[in-house]
Protein backbone atom coordinates (compact mmCIF):
# COMPACT_ATOMS: atom_id res chain seq x y z
CA UNK A 1 0.00 0.00 0.00
CA UNK A 2 1.47 3.25 -0.81
CA UNK A 3 2.39 5.63 1.90
CA UNK A 4 1.73 9.71 1.40
CA UNK A 5 3.53 12.34 3.25
CA UNK A 6 1.10 15.23 4.18
CA UNK A 7 1.00 18.36 6.03
CA UNK A 8 -1.85 21.29 6.62
CA UNK A 9 -1.03 25.02 6.53
CA UNK A 10 -4.11 26.48 7.47
CA UNK A 11 -4.97 29.54 9.74
CA UNK A 12 -7.88 28.21 11.16
CA UNK A 13 -7.47 26.00 14.16
CA UNK A 14 -11.44 24.14 14.45
CA UNK A 15 -10.41 23.74 10.21
CA UNK A 16 -7.38 21.91 10.89
CA UNK A 17 -8.60 19.74 13.48
CA UNK A 18 -11.75 18.95 10.86
CA UNK A 19 -8.65 18.09 8.12
CA UNK A 20 -7.17 15.79 11.11
CA UNK A 21 -10.02 14.13 11.37
CA UNK A 22 -10.66 13.25 7.64
CA UNK A 23 -7.03 12.27 8.07
CA UNK A 24 -7.21 9.60 10.06
CA UNK A 25 -9.94 7.53 8.30
CA UNK A 26 -7.05 7.12 5.31
CA UNK A 27 -4.47 4.87 6.70
CA UNK A 28 -2.70 5.31 3.91
CA UNK A 29 -2.22 9.04 5.11
CA UNK A 30 0.95 10.00 7.49
CA UNK A 31 0.12 13.55 9.04
CA UNK A 32 3.31 15.32 9.70
CA UNK A 33 2.31 18.34 11.07
CA UNK A 34 0.47 21.69 10.47
CA UNK A 35 1.10 25.07 10.07
CA UNK A 36 -1.05 28.25 11.14
CA UNK A 37 0.31 30.90 8.48
CA UNK A 38 2.59 30.56 5.61
CA UNK A 39 6.24 31.31 7.14
CA UNK A 40 5.49 28.31 9.48
CA UNK A 41 4.10 26.39 6.50
CA UNK A 42 7.08 27.55 4.51
CA UNK A 43 9.58 25.79 7.40
CA UNK A 44 7.62 22.64 8.09
CA UNK A 45 7.44 21.91 4.31
CA UNK A 46 10.99 22.14 3.93
CA UNK A 47 12.03 20.62 6.93
CA UNK A 48 9.50 17.42 6.02
CA UNK A 49 9.14 16.89 2.17
CA UNK A 50 5.56 16.36 2.18
CA UNK A 51 4.42 14.13 -0.96
CA UNK A 52 0.85 16.32 0.13
CA UNK A 53 0.10 19.66 1.14
CA UNK A 54 -3.58 20.61 2.08
CA UNK A 55 -3.55 24.36 2.07
CA UNK A 56 -5.55 27.17 2.37
CA UNK A 57 -5.51 30.18 0.46
CA UNK A 58 -7.05 33.05 2.49
CA UNK A 59 -4.91 33.47 5.46
CA UNK A 60 -3.86 37.04 7.00
CA UNK A 61 -0.40 38.46 5.86
CA UNK A 62 0.42 36.17 3.05
CA UNK A 63 -2.16 33.86 1.40
CA UNK A 64 -1.63 30.25 -0.18
CA UNK A 65 -0.36 31.50 -3.56
CA UNK A 66 2.25 33.10 -2.03
CA UNK A 67 3.47 30.14 0.21
CA UNK A 68 3.48 28.47 -3.26
CA UNK A 69 5.71 31.35 -4.70
CA UNK A 70 8.34 30.34 -2.19
CA UNK A 71 8.44 26.69 -2.99
CA UNK A 72 11.41 25.38 -5.59
CA UNK A 73 9.70 22.24 -5.38
CA UNK A 74 5.76 22.26 -4.98
CA UNK A 75 4.35 18.95 -3.42
CA UNK A 76 0.42 17.97 -4.66
CA UNK A 77 -1.32 20.69 -3.37
CA UNK A 78 -5.03 20.10 -2.69
CA UNK A 79 -6.67 24.00 -1.67
CA UNK A 80 -8.72 24.07 1.35
CA UNK A 81 -11.09 27.05 1.57
CA UNK A 82 -14.63 28.64 1.84
CA UNK A 83 -14.38 30.83 -0.72
CA UNK A 84 -15.50 29.82 -4.00
CA UNK A 85 -14.19 32.66 -6.18
CA UNK A 86 -10.59 31.46 -5.71
CA UNK A 87 -11.38 28.37 -7.57
CA UNK A 88 -10.51 29.05 -11.41
CA UNK A 89 -6.99 31.09 -10.00
CA UNK A 90 -6.24 27.76 -7.74
CA UNK A 91 -6.10 25.75 -11.28
CA UNK A 92 -3.93 28.22 -12.78
CA UNK A 93 -1.39 27.11 -10.49
CA UNK A 94 -2.19 23.78 -11.18
CA UNK A 95 -3.49 22.95 -8.15
CA UNK A 96 -4.27 19.36 -7.75
CA UNK A 97 -8.05 19.64 -6.33
CA UNK A 98 -9.65 22.23 -4.76
CA UNK A 99 -11.81 21.27 -1.48
CA UNK A 100 -14.68 23.59 -0.08
CA UNK A 101 -15.15 24.22 3.25
CA UNK A 102 -17.17 22.50 4.89
CA UNK A 103 -15.22 19.63 3.83
CA UNK A 104 -17.43 16.58 2.95
CA UNK A 105 -16.22 13.49 4.03
CA UNK A 106 -16.86 11.56 0.65
CA UNK A 107 -15.50 14.33 -1.31
CA UNK A 108 -12.36 14.48 0.74
CA UNK A 109 -12.17 10.24 0.19
CA UNK A 110 -12.62 10.71 -3.46
CA UNK A 111 -9.82 13.60 -3.77
CA UNK A 112 -7.58 11.41 -1.66
CA UNK A 113 -7.97 8.19 -4.05
CA UNK A 114 -7.29 10.75 -7.11
CA UNK A 115 -3.50 11.56 -4.86
CA UNK A 116 -2.86 7.34 -4.89
CA UNK A 117 -4.12 6.68 -8.39
CA UNK A 118 -1.58 9.71 -9.64
CA UNK A 119 1.21 8.31 -6.99
CA UNK A 120 0.55 4.63 -7.77
CA UNK A 121 0.92 5.47 -11.94
CA UNK A 122 3.96 7.12 -10.80
CA UNK A 123 5.83 4.26 -10.30
CA UNK A 124 7.32 1.79 -12.18
CA UNK A 125 7.76 -2.18 -11.40
CA UNK A 126 11.23 -1.56 -10.46
CA UNK A 127 12.59 0.19 -7.39
CA UNK A 128 13.29 3.92 -8.49
CA UNK A 129 16.10 5.41 -7.92
CA UNK A 130 16.67 8.60 -6.53
CA UNK A 131 17.28 10.59 -9.92
CA UNK A 132 13.87 8.75 -10.89
CA UNK A 133 12.00 10.00 -8.20
CA UNK A 134 13.74 13.42 -8.92
CA UNK A 135 11.95 13.77 -12.19
CA UNK A 136 8.54 13.68 -10.75
CA UNK A 137 9.24 16.32 -8.49
CA UNK A 138 7.03 19.73 -9.17
CA UNK A 139 8.75 22.93 -8.90
CA UNK A 140 6.75 26.00 -9.31
CA UNK A 141 7.45 28.78 -11.92
CA UNK A 142 6.43 32.30 -11.88
CA UNK A 143 6.77 35.02 -14.68
CA UNK A 144 4.75 38.52 -14.28
CA UNK A 145 1.36 37.30 -13.92
CA UNK A 146 1.37 33.76 -15.59
CA UNK A 147 2.38 30.50 -12.93
CA UNK A 148 2.92 27.27 -13.63
CA UNK A 149 3.61 23.81 -11.80
CA UNK A 150 5.95 22.15 -13.66
CA UNK A 151 7.59 18.30 -13.29
CA UNK A 152 11.46 18.67 -14.23
CA UNK A 153 11.07 15.78 -16.50
CA UNK A 154 8.69 18.30 -18.62
CA UNK A 155 11.56 20.78 -18.95
CA UNK A 156 12.94 20.31 -21.95
CA UNK A 157 15.82 22.99 -21.19
CA UNK A 158 17.22 25.82 -19.60
CA UNK A 159 19.40 28.83 -21.02
CA UNK A 160 21.13 31.39 -20.00
CA UNK A 161 19.42 34.90 -20.56
CA UNK A 162 21.58 37.79 -18.85
CA UNK A 163 21.11 37.32 -15.48
CA UNK A 164 18.06 35.19 -15.70
CA UNK A 165 17.94 31.41 -16.93
CA UNK A 166 15.02 30.83 -19.63
CA UNK A 167 12.84 27.22 -18.50
CA UNK A 168 11.65 25.39 -22.22
CA UNK A 169 8.36 23.32 -21.14
CA UNK A 170 5.51 21.97 -22.96
CA UNK A 171 5.21 24.95 -25.53
CA UNK A 172 6.20 27.57 -23.26
CA UNK A 173 8.86 29.88 -22.41
CA UNK A 174 9.71 31.60 -18.78
CA UNK A 175 12.54 33.39 -16.87
CA UNK A 176 13.34 33.14 -13.51
CA UNK A 177 15.97 34.75 -11.39
CA UNK A 178 18.29 31.87 -10.89
CA UNK A 179 21.54 31.20 -12.09
CA UNK A 180 22.28 28.04 -14.44
CA UNK A 181 25.08 26.89 -11.90
CA UNK A 182 22.02 26.93 -9.00
CA UNK A 183 19.80 24.89 -11.02
CA UNK A 184 22.67 22.93 -12.04
CA UNK A 185 23.23 21.53 -8.74
CA UNK A 186 19.89 20.19 -8.38
CA UNK A 187 19.21 18.56 -11.78
CA UNK A 188 19.73 14.29 -11.92
CA UNK A 189 22.97 14.08 -14.31
CA UNK A 190 21.80 11.26 -16.05
CA UNK A 191 18.74 13.25 -17.69
CA UNK A 192 19.87 16.78 -17.69
CA UNK A 193 23.34 17.39 -19.53
CA UNK A 194 25.23 20.70 -20.04
CA UNK A 195 25.31 21.22 -23.85
CA UNK A 196 27.66 23.90 -23.77
CA UNK A 197 27.88 27.20 -21.52
CA UNK A 198 24.79 28.91 -22.05
CA UNK A 199 22.68 25.66 -22.64
CA UNK A 200 21.56 22.53 -20.52
CA UNK A 201 19.20 19.93 -22.53
CA UNK A 202 17.22 17.06 -21.54
CA UNK A 203 18.28 14.37 -23.23
CA UNK A 204 14.74 12.64 -23.30
CA UNK A 205 13.65 15.79 -25.42
CA UNK A 206 16.47 15.29 -27.46
CA UNK A 207 14.59 14.49 -31.25
CA UNK A 208 18.06 14.10 -33.20
CA UNK A 209 21.76 14.55 -33.24
CA UNK A 210 24.06 15.31 -35.83
CA UNK A 211 27.35 15.75 -36.63
CA UNK A 212 28.89 19.56 -36.85
CA UNK A 213 32.04 21.14 -37.43
CA UNK A 214 35.47 20.68 -35.74
CA UNK A 215 34.39 17.63 -33.96
CA UNK A 216 31.00 19.21 -32.26
CA UNK A 217 27.20 18.15 -32.15
CA UNK A 218 24.36 19.63 -33.26
CA UNK A 219 20.99 18.32 -31.66
CA UNK A 220 17.76 19.20 -32.59
CA UNK A 221 14.99 19.19 -29.68
CA UNK A 222 11.20 17.68 -30.22
CA UNK A 223 10.24 21.53 -29.33
CA UNK A 224 12.44 22.29 -32.69
CA UNK A 225 15.16 24.25 -30.88
CA UNK A 226 18.35 23.59 -31.94
CA UNK A 227 21.34 23.35 -30.03
CA UNK A 228 24.98 23.24 -30.80
CA UNK A 229 27.14 21.44 -28.43
CA UNK A 230 30.76 22.66 -27.60
CA UNK A 231 33.29 20.59 -28.80
CA UNK A 232 34.79 19.56 -25.37
CA UNK A 233 30.99 18.35 -24.22
CA UNK A 234 30.42 16.39 -27.43
CA UNK A 235 33.46 14.17 -26.88
CA UNK A 236 31.72 14.11 -23.25
CA UNK A 237 28.06 13.33 -24.81
CA UNK A 238 29.12 10.80 -26.89
CA UNK A 239 30.54 8.80 -24.13
CA UNK A 240 27.40 9.33 -22.06
CA UNK A 241 25.21 7.57 -24.61
CA UNK A 242 27.43 4.98 -26.07
CA UNK A 243 26.92 1.23 -25.51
Amino acid sequence: MIQLKAVIVEDSRLARNELKELIKEHKEIQLLGEAANVDDGYALIIETKPDVLFLDINMPEKDGFELLEMLDEVPIVIFTTAFDEYAIKSFEYNAFDYLMKPINQKRFSQSIKKVIEKETNNLSPEIKNEHALSLDKQIFIKEGEKCWLVKIKDISMFEIVGNYTRVFFEHNKALIYKSLAQIEEKLPEDVFFRANRQQIININHVKKVVSWFNGKLKIEMNSGEEIEISRRQSYIFKEQLSF
